[in-house]
């Protein structure tokens, strides 16, 4: 039984039963192979089915009726036992692509999840913008129009990150109101005008919630993936830049090296090298609402 728990367990690979045609493909090669078996085991029997006069037929006509149960029985039972089989372990492994897919996803927004954040964190290397964002004064909307409103409005701000960084970049909801996006490609100015595109949209829709007009602004801090950083980091940093960007008033975009001091964002923006030059340390602070 073991043997035979194991030889299954090898012809089955949960993650090429992604088609139907997939399905029909595994029972084929399983009615083959039960076939075969079949016959093999018929023809193993016939010396004793002559020994023990029990089969009055040529050695020609019981090798052709042997073929023709291995057919007729072995490959009609098995083929559908597969095809049967094919068709279980098909829809669970949708169910298990839906479920993992589930897992990474946060249902509100969504996003991804803080888990899928987190994964894709310790993976980003150098050449990409880690962006944290926060919702200005959220609580003051949960407050008064209700959570349902407050839904409404994560659910915009996700729309206008998605809007904004594409495909690209990965775009996460952290919890709350916090998000977390993965800027890559294009160079660290490019990225720096991407968070401001994504806040100024922000600031500009009103977002609608049984009938009253509701808006809301976003801050964000932005660090810098490098190889010597670790990810956590470059997660501090842009954590307290976040913490600058609340301080200062917020709706506003703080790259770490205006919070490190070398001056307002937009000179920045005219000298990339500081940016790239720049070297971070220090403890994590938590941001403000």
């Amino acid at each position: 039984m073991d043997i035979l728990k194991r030889w299954v367990s090898h012809q089955v690979d949960l993650g090429s039963f992604d088609s139907r045609a997939a399905v029909y493909n595994f029972a084929l090669k399983m009615t083959f192979r039960a076939v075969l078996l079949a016959f093999m085991f018929n023809i193993a029997l016939l010396p004793l089915g002559y020994a023990l006069g029990l089969l009055p037929l040529s050695l020609a006509d019981a090798v052709k009726l042997s073929v023709a149960c291995s057919w007729l029985f072995g490959g009609a039972v098995s083929g559908a036992l597969a095809l049967v089989t094919g068709h279980v372990i098909r829809e669970l492994t949708v169910s298990r692509a839906e479920f993992e897919r589930l897992s990474l996803t946060d249902m509100l927004s969504g996003l991804l999840n803080r888990r899928a954040f987190n994964a894709a964190l310790a993976e980003t290397g150098a050449g990409a913008s880690l962006v944290i964002l926060d919702l200005d004064r959220f609580k003051s909307v949960n407050d008064c129009h209700g959570h349902g409103a407050g839904d409404e409005v994560i659910k915009a701000v996700a729309e206008v990150l998605r809007e904004v960084f594409g495909d690209q970049s990965l775009i996460a909801r952290l919890g709350g109101e916090e998000f977390g996006v993965i800027v890559r490609g294009g160079g660290v100015v490019q990225r720096i005008a991407l968070v401001e595109r994504a806040r100024n949209l922000v600031e500009a829709r009103a977002i609608h919630c049984e009938g009253v007009a509701i808006s809301t602004t976003v801050s964000a801090g932005i660090a810098e993936f490098s190889p010597e950083r670790r990810p956590e980091s470059v997660y501090s940093a842009a954590d307290r830049a976040l913490y600058q960007a609340k301080a200062g008033g917020r709706n506003r975009v703080v790259h770490e090296a205006e919070e490190a001091g070398f001056g307002p964002l937009e000179n920045l923006a005219n000298d990339a090298t500081h940016i790239g030059m720049m070297h971070f340390s220090g403890e994590q602070v938590p941001a403000a609402g």
